[in-house]
């Protein structure tokens, strides 16, 4: 594992105040439903063609529409997301199935 990467894990665990395994869980749970959370949103990002906020380089008719809440299970336990919506309803998560 590079430098960085071991540097950056234990910052996390200084900030956490992580002292056991059922920290450590927490927080793998953490990363693993913001690494989806993220993936969704740049499936969307690239689904329109344009950044969040990004009027000015929006060239289609469809734009974000709100979201909903979807629970997914994982080997960390229960997730509960927040899945980007398209108004249009185009949109289909990849990461994600509906």
């Amino acid at each position: 594992m590079a430098r960085r990467e071991k540097s950056l894990m234990r910052q996390l665990i200084e900030e956490r105040g992580i002292k056991d395994v059922a920290g450590v869980q927490a927080l793998v749970k953490e990363l693993t439903a913001g690494l989806i959370q993220e993936a969704m949103d740049a499936e969307l990002e690239e689904e329109l063609g344009y950044s969040k906020y990004d009027y000015r380089n929006k060239q289609t008719d469809n734009s974000r529409n709100g979201s909903y809440k979807k629970t997914v299970s994982s080997s960390q336990g229960d997730i509960e997301l927040t899945v980007p919506r398209d108004r249009n309803g185009e949109y289909e998560p990849q990461i994600v199935k509906k």
